[in-house]
């Protein structure tokens, strides 16, 4: 009859250290039917569940020489049959990702996210650090902290969870986002971004008002609607309007001092690294959009377009507005133009009028969002840069880097 152990062993790595352990289960015939590996600071902590088909207690005592000689520690706990099916049946189990992102992350912060995940009375299966490591001679490096959980288990009240975790993220200044960890999670194809106040720090329009002599009036209509408080289509004809007779050449001078989001060109050079198709799908203007395509690489663009007649803004914008309803609409047509499934696709935007398009995404992310898209959203970044998505969706800083390696060195070989 077989024999099933959880071997738990820990202390300081070396090489070699598993291929030696290994080989003394290996000659008793032993099976592996879990295991798992974690190594912070060069200390070791390895876990697996073995069944000893022969004599557990020969295999256990050359195991505990074996962790002797190499100054480690091991601790053997039986496992009963019914103990084990039990745990083999747990498989498929809903699990989610629940993601932790900032500048620094605190135990506080860490502290209050993991009473939460216990209240709902589910298991933290797996703790990750995505970001690099912080140096203290050199902390511009890596500007950003990111660990993400693996739980296992159904929540007793999914809202309650959500809502908790959106008030420690008010409270403590991190962002807590959280999201099934299904087979999409893993094909996500498409991400398409807002472009004022989320891929440029500015809202065009408001640029464009202050040359024309208007800029207090329109930015104030301009704020009231990404609070949502006032019609998007109605209000940027009223401020559109009050544009008439700016000269065409003012675009070109305001589009060269737009002023990127921090982190955008490193996710969108990522994302094209790693073969994602990115998109603009943006209630401002296509010739600002068309711009950011021409610097950052955009593989679509969809916006607003100024009617322009002998050098001059006429105040009408032609052809359908790009609103809330049309951007919603737009990324569902890109899904189907690009074959995937909307569950696929990833939104990011600031606005009121970006809700819709978060909401129908398969990953709706809400960057420096407005306070009513914050409260909607599901999940969020307000601590960094665009280029926390990146760790949103699961890569870590160093396949990270390795992208921009490689891109560099395509650069050049170009």
């Amino acid at each position: 009859m077989q024999d099933i152990f959880l071997i738990n062993i820990t202390g300081k790595d070396r090489p070699g250290l598993t291929a030696q352990l290994m080989g003394v289960l290996a000659e008793f015939g032993v099976n592996i039917l879990d295991i798992g590996q974690a190594l912070i600071h060069d200390h070791l902590s390895l876990g697996m569940v073995v069944e000893i088909p022969h004599d557990s207690s020969s295999a256990l005592k050359d195991l505990l020489y074996a962790a002797h000689s190499l100054n480690i520690s091991i601790d053997f706990t039986p496992i009963a049959l019914d103990q084990y099916e039990a745990w083999v049946a747990e498989q498929g189990k809903e699990r989610r990702i629940i993601t932790l992102l900032g500048r620094k992350l605190t135990a506080r912060q860490l502290s209050r996210v993991a009473a939460v995940i216990a209240e709902q009375r589910l298991n933290i299966d797996i703790i990750t650090r995505l970001s690099g490591r912080t140096s203290f001679r050199n902390p511009d490096a890596y500007p950003k902290a990111c660990v993400q959980f693996a739980i296992s288990g159904r929540p007793d009240n999914e809202q309650l969870l959500r809502t908790r975790l959106f008030q420690i993220s008010e409270e403590t200044g991190v962002d807590v986002s959280i999201h099934l960890d299904n087979i999409y999670r893993r094909s996500r194809r498409l991400v398409v971004f807002d472009m004022d106040s989320t891929l440029v720090q500015a809202e065009v329009i408001d640029e464009l008002a202050k040359v024309a002599g208007v800029g207090d009036e329109v930015a104030a209509t301009t704020a009231a609607a990404m609070r949502g408080e006032l019609d998007f289509t109605q209000s940027l004809r009223k401020r559109v309007s009050l544009l008439t007779g700016l000269e065409e050449r003012v675009l070109a001078e305001v589009a060269d001092r737009l002023p990127l989001s921090e982190g955008a060109e490193r996710v969108t050079s990522v994302l094209k690294q790693l073969g994602y198709k990115i998109g603009i799908i943006s209630g401002g203007f296509d010739y600002f959009g068309h711009r950011l395509q021409e610097r950052l690489g955009f593989d679509y663009v969809f916006a607003n377009r100024l009617e322009i007649v002998n050098g001059k803004l006429t105040g009408r914008v032609l052809g359908e507005i790009v609103d809330g309803a049309k951007k919603a609409e737009i990324l569902q047509r890109l899904a189907v133009v690009e074959n995937i499934s909307l569950q696929q696709t990833i939104a990011v935007g600031d606005g009121a009028n970006d809700l819709p398009m978060l909401s129908v995404a398969g990953l709706g992310v809400a960057f420096h969002p407005k306070p009513i898209v914050r409260e909607q959203a599901e999940r969020s970044i307000s601590s960094v840069g665009l280029d926390g998505l990146l760790y949103l969706l699961g890569i870590r800083e160093r396949d990270i880097a390795r992208s921009e390696q490689a891109e560099r060195q395509g650069a050049k070989a170009a």
